[in-house]
């Protein structure tokens, strides 16, 4: 359901665990970033990503600012109320109205919780995470057994749009040797890579069966979404999760 700013979740998760992710479109950001763009780390002005993410937090009616994070490409996971550093793909929250955030313009956001509501967690999930074990670590993080959680794949680029070299297709292959189908060769000897596949893969492979989402590209929808891809110096989405 799209309440215009954003769109809601649909998933089976409990009535208190809510999802969404946004769009480009309902900011103050201009140029490249118009206009909703919420990461204050792309050179966009501050004072319009401020005023970006109070809109998004009127839009949601938030319980609190979203937890942040200094996204590195990396597996760390933030254990929110817990851990200090919010440096890190990921993070966890054990505790209501904690809003966690993963700001992506192509990389695959993923969240996740249980089906009683007791745990929330969201991942940047780039190639790179998806290699380093982004998926595994948040996962573990949870403290909770793997068959019982639900997982929602946000928007991302997708396979039509994600052209990566051989040496892309081997580090995400080292991590997942079955996942030669993810991979399809292109005319010019490179291949296109399907992140949401990929992603799939690594869930399953933990023992999450329930996995909604995937397939809405940001690349092809330039109306709608950020993409580092097609634009380079772009704006930022956002996919949210909490609990009430």
């Amino acid at each position: 359901m799209s309440d215009g700013l954003v769109t809601r979740v649909s998933w089976p998760a409990p009535d208190h665990v809510h999802a969404a992710f946004t769009g480009r479109g309902g900011g103050v950001s201009g140029g490249e970033f118009s206009s909703l763009n919420l990461a204050d780390h792309v050179g966009d002005s501050a004072t319009a990503v401020l005023e970006n993410r109070a809109r998004l937090r009127r839009a949601l009616d938030l319980p609190g600012e979203p937890a942040w994070l200094r996204q590195v490409h990396g597996t760390a996971v933030t254990v929110v109320g817990e851990d200090s550093p919010l440096e890190s793909d990921a993070s966890v929250s054990f505790e209501r109205n904690r809003v966690l955030a993963i700001l992506t313009a192509d990389c695959l956001p993923v969240l996740l919780t249980d089906r009683p509501g007791t745990v929330i967690a969201a991942a940047h999930a780039g190639w790179r995470g998806l290699a380093a074990g982004v998926i595994e670590a948040v996962v573990l993080r949870m403290r909770r057994d793997p068959a019982g959680l639900l997982a929602w794949l946000g928007p991302a680029i997708g396979p039509a749009a994600f052209e990566v070299g051989g040496e892309v297709r081997e580090a995400l292959l080292d991590a997942d040797p079955g996942a030669e189908a993810a991979f399809q060769p292109n005319a010019r000897g490179r291949w296109q890579a399907d992140l949401f596949q990929l992603a799939r893969r690594r869930l399953a492979a933990l023992g999450v069966a329930t996995v909604c989402g995937g397939g809405v590209c940001t690349h092809a929808d330039a109306a709608r979404f950020f993409s580092h891809r097609r634009d380079g110096r772009t704006g930022r989405i956002a996919s949210l999760i909490w609990m009430s």
